[in-house]
């Protein structure tokens, strides 16, 4: 069903489109906004799987 759906030829048809659309100061800052995210998401990953798992005591049990 996807199979030959991303040939180059539709890359480049679909980055034309998109270069029309927004335009070609717009499309850069869109590119420049998505990396950013990736690297930050990427970067939460990578904390997140170096912290150890440590979790808050738990509040409900206090002893008195």
């Amino acid at each position: 069903m996807f199979e030959g759906l991303f040939q180059p030829m539709h890359l480049l048809v679909i980055l034309v489109i998109a270069l029309l659309v927004f335009g070609p100061k717009k499309l850069g800052e869109l590119g420049k906004g998505l990396g950013d995210g990736i690297r930050s998401f990427r970067q939460a990953m990578r904390e997140d799987t170096a912290a150890p798992n440590n979790k808050p005591p738990d509040q409900g049990s206090k002893q008195s």
